[in-house]
């Protein structure tokens, strides 16, 4: 016989049936699930949603180390479109940032260390990005391990945040196999630059490179980016996520309560521990997480058969991440998700959970497409697309959700590609890996034409990165980092005390409703 009736401890945080969110410091989690469910055994889905919630003059200083390909096939108009995107990018950055250029062809060259990017060194650094001239060979691997020689170097590394912004236009034909590279804990964001590193020949074509250099990094993504006008467009809609890194090291720690059992955790690529017969608490290590950028996670439960009616607790739920230097972790309280087990209901599950179930198996169909198209099945891999339209038109949701839309044009546009092999050889395949690694990671970014297909996982300041570019390119100025964020602040004004204020508001009314039901049962009748 078991009872399950001690009195929660002031300090933990219990979720009524249904839906809330709690919020500890820079994450925020939302809890979604049905209100109730029936007496007997029964499978329950809840979608955790886990959200960044970055400051921006908190924020640690960016260590960026952009890898430049400059060989013979940049010369003319693609050499002049990523000077471009470079001059934007040293605009954005401020003086806690870092910048070093590596350029390579044949070979690596470094262009300059790291330097602090101020109001003069910015010119100076320009400068230096306009004297870059294209020649040699496509040697990815080299440029690739002296940007992460410049990182392992650093003499002052204490409290900074790190990344590497590397592109291609072409094969890599010199040094090797450049995914081979063992990149650490350093995340990578790949860019493949013009319609020729769509190309499929050998298993190691332009896409498989970046794709695969990207997908062994912690938090990096691909960027295909086949038209020249594109790139500084993808450049500075990474670089806003770089510059507002929320949390570091995030991980989520699901564990069954009431004889509850956890079938699935479904939250992308990212590493799970657990769910076993000794230990039955799932972890998902999440790594980095940008301002308002979210990760959801759906939790698949069987609820065990209970003998009468009764709120019950089903699933208990933290997260940690480590502070800006990396010297403390920070923990959320215990948050239990609770839900009224009633009689013979059924339970109605919520609209976002549906929609991000609906991602999920789009997703999947599309990779199943993408696999039966590498092995020329064109027609079998256009089914398969159709297939996951239909589903999405299934999806039973009130009225227009713009996400179920976003998906409807993500399909349209990889059918599109799956005309032919050479459309797909041309321009799908690199399309398709790219959209496989940034559903995966939850993580934006540019795949094809991106205003056929319109980002899922984009920032606000992604967004607005992505404006700013856009009239930078028709010769407007760029605001500076600190008009950036000043705009914010003016937002945003409590922004930054928000987190801490939650949860203290959030421990004080749970610490008050275990009074009151003290109190409660103590009343004569």
């Amino acid at each position: 016989m078991s009872f399950s009736d001690d009195e929660q401890i002031p300090g933990t945080l219990n979720v009524a049936a249904g839906e809330d969110e709690f919020t500890v410091g820079k994450a925020k989690l939302k809890i979604i699930n049905s209100a109730t469910a029936p007496v007997d055994e029964n499978n329950l889905r809840v979608l955790l949603e886990l959200t960044g919630l970055g400051n921006s003059k908190e924020r640690l200083g960016l260590d960026l180390v952009t890898v430049l390909d400059v060989s013979g096939s940049m010369k003319g108009d693609r050499l002049e479109k990523l000077k471009k995107a470079m001059q934007f990018m040293i605009k954005k950055l401020s003086p806690i940032d870092r910048l070093s250029i590596i350029t390579f062809g044949s070979e690596a060259h470094k262009v300059c260390g790291l330097r602090v990017v101020n109001e003069t060194s910015q010119e100076e650094i320009i400068n230096l990005v306009t004297q870059i001239k294209a020649e040699g060979w496509t040697n990815i691997t080299d440029g690739l391990q002296t940007a992460l020689k410049v990182l392992d170097g650093r003499k002052y590394k204490d409290g900074r945040s790190v990344g590497i912004m590397l592109m291609s236009d072409g094969e890599q034909n010199r040094g090797g196999d450049a995914t081979q590279v063992e990149v650490g804990s350093v995340p990578v964001y790949t860019f493949g630059f013009g319609t020729a590193t769509n190309a499929r020949g050998d298993p190691k074509a332009m896409a498989d490179v970046l794709n695969g250099i990207a997908k062994k990094s912690n938090g990096g993504t691909f960027s295909d980016v086949p038209k020249t006008d594109g790139l500084s467009v993808a450049f500075a809609q990474c670089l806003a996520g770089l510059l507002t890194l929320a949390v570091q090291d995030l991980k989520l720690v699901i564990s069954p309560e009431n004889k509850s059992k956890v079938e699935k955790v479904s939250a992308g690529d990212y590493g799970q521990s657990g769910n076993t017969t000794t230990e039955p608490a799932v972890t998902v290590a999440f790594g980095n997480l940008y301002d308002k950028e979210m990760r959801k996670i759906i939790v698949d439960l069987v609820l065990p058969k209970v003998d009468k009616e009764v709120s019950s607790q089903v699933l208990k739920i933290s997260y940690k991440y480590m502070n800006a230097n990396k010297t403390k972790e920070l923990k959320s309280p215990p948050i239990f998700a609770s839900i009224k087990r009633i009689g013979k209901s059924t339970p109605i599950q919520k609209e976002e959970v549906t929609v991000e179930a609906s991602r999920i198996q789009t997703a999947q169909k599309m990779k199943e497409a993408r696999i039966l198209a590498d092995q020329e099945k064109f027609d079998a891999a256009k089914n398969k697309i159709v297939e996951a339209q239909n589903l999405l038109e299934d999806v039973e949701i009130d009225g227009i959700n713009s996400l179920i839309e976003i998906l409807k044009a993500e399909l349209q546009q990889f059918l599109i590609f799956l005309q032919s092999p050479e459309i797909y050889k041309k321009s799908g395949r690199a399309y398709a890996l790219s959209s496989e690694l940034s559903h995966e990671r939850q993580r934006h970014a540019a795949k094809g034409d991106a205003e056929k297909t319109p980002g899922m996982y984009a920032t606000p300041r992604m967004e607005e990165y992505k404006k700013q570019s856009e009239s930078f390119a028709q010769g407007k100025p760029v605001p500076t980092a600190a008009e950036d964020d000043k705009e914010e602040a003016l937002a945003d004004p409590i922004g930054p005390i928000s987190g801490a204020l939650s949860l203290q508001i959030q421990i004080a009314i749970q610490a008050l409703m275990s009074i009151q039901n003290i109190l409660d049962s103590a009343a004569p009748y």
